[in-house]
């Protein structure tokens, strides 16, 4: 039986690394996954899923009004899937993520999901609350904090690297504009 995940964890834990490998073990088993990303990243490499350690891979771009459960079926149609992976996952609506719930449990494909738990201000995503509610099964991505601790919390920072308290939930960027930190020195960058 296909199931939905939801791998989750702050920046820098391996997200899009993660799900490369994941699906260059489905390839090299012959089967065909279908990759998805959110097209609200306009960084370089857009319309690709890029990791940090240099692995990248052409995707799908998903947007508030895609219809993933349409397109996966359509593709699946054509040439069988074997699975369904979705980078930027807190970018996916709440219908987005139903969607990939019928993909798992009425058209038997897994969809693997990876994103962000929660936004700079440790409130959490739409589309990742929807999955940590729905998903069958939830793994946590460890990244570290400079401490050495787990990080959890993604502290949004300034051009001189001071901490940013308020702004819109959603903007894009990567370690020029966050850092992944434990609960405690996130508090205490935030507060300092």
């Amino acid at each position: 039986m296909a199931k939905l995940y939801f791998y989750y964890a702050s920046m820098n834990a391996g997200k899009s690394s993660n799900l490369l490998q994941a699906a260059f073990n489905y390839g090299e088993r012959g089967m065909k996954v279908m990759l998805w990303t959110a097209a609200i990243d306009d960084r370089s490499l857009f319309g690709a899923i890029a990791s940090r350690i240099g692995l990248n891979a052409d995707a799908h771009r998903f947007h508030d009004a895609t219809n993933i459960f349409a397109a996966v079926q359509q593709a699946h149609e054509e040439n069988e899937l074997a699975c369904v992976m979705i980078d930027e996952a807190q970018f996916l609506s709440e219908d987005q993520v139903w969607q990939c719930a019928r993909l798992a449990d009425e058209a038997g494909i897994a969809v693997l999901c990876y994103g962000l738990r929660t936004d700079f201000q440790g409130n959490l995503f739409p589309g990742s609350a929807k999955l940590l509610g729905i998903a069958d099964s939830l793994v946590e991505l460890k990244a570290v904090c400079e401490c050495g601790r787990k990080a959890t919390m993604n502290l949004r920072i300034d051009s001189s690297g001071k901490a940013i308290a308020a702004g819109e939930q959603t903007e894009i960027g990567g370690n020029e504009s966050y850092i992944a930190m434990c609960r405690k020195h996130f508090m205490e960058r935030l507060n300092g």
